[in-house]
């Protein structure tokens, strides 16, 4: 049974790009999720953040001038 991956992908962002291509040099097809033009509900974002064992503090870009405001 083959993973199913599922990227959050900005392409503004570098690193972003750089993960999706990766992933696809890999021979990774993945699910590309434009968050900033298809927004995860709330509760995708808890769901996620319970899988990864992380904090919500934890996964914000806090160098972003948002957060920083």
């Amino acid at each position: 049974m083959a993973d199913r991956v599922t990227i959050w992908h900005n392409p503004r962002c570098s690193k972003s790009r750089q993960a999706l291509a990766l992933l696809r040099e890999r021979g990774v097809d993945p699910t590309v999720v434009e968050y900033l033009k298809d927004p995860p509900s709330k509760t995708a974002v808890e769901r996620l953040l319970r899988r990864l064992d992380v904090a919500p503090h934890d996964a914000v870009r806090r160098r972003e001038k948002p957060y920083r405001e």
